[in-house]
């Protein structure tokens, strides 16, 4: 196992899931439910973004091809779908549990695009070229990042107790505001991936 390529993974992964960043998105998106559902939500989108980067590892390079995908067409993608949840915050939409609507926000949009985002596929599959096979520490790497970004995650629920629910309806429009301006970085970087190359 190389320890060098285990610590980039590890680092890359971790900076880019930004479990601290993302923990107001989550008080947002698992609004009126229980601490105990809150924790299934965070539970299932660590498993499901380890999934999706450890599918992105060994075989995310074939499958673009194989459907003539770009990187720049997944931020766009991308993008688009957080700025449709950035909107919907910032009209007050999202005052119910949205598992209650019939969507799993585990899967979107906090497994993807937030924890496994276009930046951190492609972050895992520059990693996986550069690693000796069996490819272990990178693989570990991704594991050991996503477990610390959980951790991190769940202290989402002591954080709720503490703001109130005023202090949840600032932080709604905040990061509604806030999301909305990455979902445009992100979907303009693929723009100029796409046209500007």
């Amino acid at each position: 196992m190389d320890t060098s390529v285990f610590v980039q993974t590890f680092i890359a992964v971790f900076v880019l899931a930004d479990a601290m960043g993302n923990i107001p998105t989550v008080l947002v998106l698992t609004k009126g439910m229980t601490p105990e559902e809150r924790n299934h939500v965070i539970d299932k989108a660590i498993i499901v973004a380890i999934a999706i980067l450890l599918l992105f590892a060994f075989a995310g390079q074939v499958i673009l091809n194989y459907l003539e995908i770009s990187i720049g067409s997944l931020r766009v993608a991308g993008g688009l779908l957080l700025l449709l949840i950035a909107l919907q915050m910032l009209q007050g939409e999202l005052n119910t549990p949205i598992i209650e609507e019939g969507r799993d926000v585990a899967i979107t949009p906090l497994a993807l695009p937030l924890l496994a985002g276009p930046g951190t596929l492609t972050t895992v599959m520059l990693l996986m070229a550069k690693s000796q096979s069996p490819y272990l520490d990178v693989v570990l790497g991704i594991v050991a990042a996503m477990f610390v970004s959980w951790l991190i995650m769940r202290l989402s629920n002591q954080i709720d107790s503490l703001i109130g629910a005023e202090g949840g309806v600032i932080i709604t429009q905040l990061v509604g505001f806030l999301l909305a301006a990455l979902a445009v970085e992100i979907g303009s970087t693929g723009i100029r991936e796409l046209f500007l190359r």
